[in-house]
């Protein structure tokens, strides 16, 4: 049955007609909460309009904005392109470099905010640091693009998170309908076989991170031996990596968001617990899609010693994860050197933008940054191996 897109929002979430599969179901577990309650109530620096996007076997959250400048970066192109990245300065070795980039990105900066940059629906969008894919039909995509263009039609469309060897037919799919693929960071992949499995250095290494476990007295905890009252805990774990080393520009997920990602089966939730304290000192979540995994939670206790090896730990349980479930790693991006040391593999990420139905003077920012990212942003990347 090849059914026309359907798009609901807070008022008419009600009617939808859930399609009975793995993927209706998740998205019906995800979406209800976010149209029953405001979604700063489960992330304060998200703020944004809420859609369903009813297709054939999925329905797929879509988010609409006009500018939120503040905004987190999943909703908010201006931060991903310009705040975060004059944040990210610090990574680059040359001083000079740095001085450059800071003046490119205020000028870039103004630019985007003057040709209301923000004024974007993403989709596919669950507000997490990446977001994975469902298979899409052509006639899915045709129709998903004309029903938002007509429902928007002053706004760009963008589907985010895409790269090439998890999403090649549909960034080419998309290019043929005349978006412009902008990229967006370097991610790493990790594979657990094949030809960019993990060498025989690699596999040492995660050996001796692993063995930290037993060294340090940690202990995995699974999803079923967690409960509410350790969601505030693991939420200082998150806040102290991703926020309060990283950015406060990444998605602010507190002890609501990780209840209702435990409770709702949103995330696979894992915790390190020291044997002798009892206490959980590191978390991770993560879910999957046709055969892909992600992690957007992932923290620790920063303020433990870093011979602890709390971040080697975690990780070598994450990637073991992926070997027993033989899945695809999506390690997103950060830890650029740590990651490569233990088999996984740069590549380019892009966002998918559509803003040919616009005037000029919207255009203008889209087609400034494409060609600043394809000129200096990606050589740079490569450069610094980032």
């Amino acid at each position: 049955m090849n059914r026309i897109p359907a798009l609901y929002d807070n008022r008419s979430f009600e009617r939808i007609d859930w399609p009975p599969t793995a993927e209706g179901d998740y998205a019906k577990r995800f979406l209800l909460p976010l149209f029953r309650q405001p979604v700063e109530s489960f992330v304060p620096n998200i703020s944004t309009a809420m859609y369903a996007l009813r297709l054939n076997r999925t329905v797929l959250p879509v988010t609409v904005n006009e500018a939120e400048y503040d905004n987190c970066y999943v909703c908010s192109p201006y931060t991903h392109y310009a705040s975060y990245a004059r944040e990210e300065l610090y990574l680059l070795d040359s001083g000079a470099a740095r001085f450059a980039l800071r003046g490119v990105l205020r000028v870039l900066g103004l630019l985007l905010k003057a040709s209301r940059f923000n004024r974007a629906v993403h989709v596919n969008n669950w507000l997490l640091s990446t977001n994975l894919y469902p298979e899409l039909t052509e006639r899915e995509i045709d129709g998903t693009i004309r029903l938002l263009l007509d429902r928007f039609p002053r706004h760009a469309l963008i589907f985010r998170s895409l790269c090439r060897s998890i999403n090649g037919e549909l960034m080419d799919s998309l290019r043929r309908r005349g978006f412009r693929l902008v990229p967006s960071r370097q991610i790493y992949l990790w594979r657990h076989e094949g030809p960019l499995a993990p060498g025989a250095k690699a596999r040492w290494l995660l050996k001796r991170d692993y063995a930290l476990l037993d060294k340090r007295g940690y202990e995995t905890v699974g999803p079923e031996a967690l409960s509410a009252a350790d969601m505030p805990r693991l939420a200082e774990l998150y806040r102290a990596l991703y926020l309060d080393k990283y950015s406060y520009y990444n998605p602010q997920f507190g002890a609501d968001f990780l209840e209702l990602a435990r409770s709702r089966r949103l995330l696979e939730l894992h915790a390190l617990r020291h044997k002798e304290s009892g206490r959980l000192d590191a978390v991770l979540g993560y879910y999957c899609r046709s055969g892909v995994m992600t992690t957007p939670i992932f923290g620790y206790d920063t303020s433990l010693p870093q011979e602890t090896g709390l971040y080697r730990m975690l990780s070598a349980v994450l990637l073991g994860i992926a070997r027993t479930n033989g899945h695809l790693l999506h390690e997103s991006s950060g830890a650029a050197q740590f990651k490569r040391n233990r088999g996984a593999v740069g590549e380019l990420e892009y966002s998918a933008v559509y803003d040919r139905h616009l005037p000029f003077d919207r255009r203008i920012s889209w087609i400034a940054l494409e060609k600043l990212l394809n000129g200096v942003g990606v050589p740079l990347l490569e450069k610094y191996k980032l």
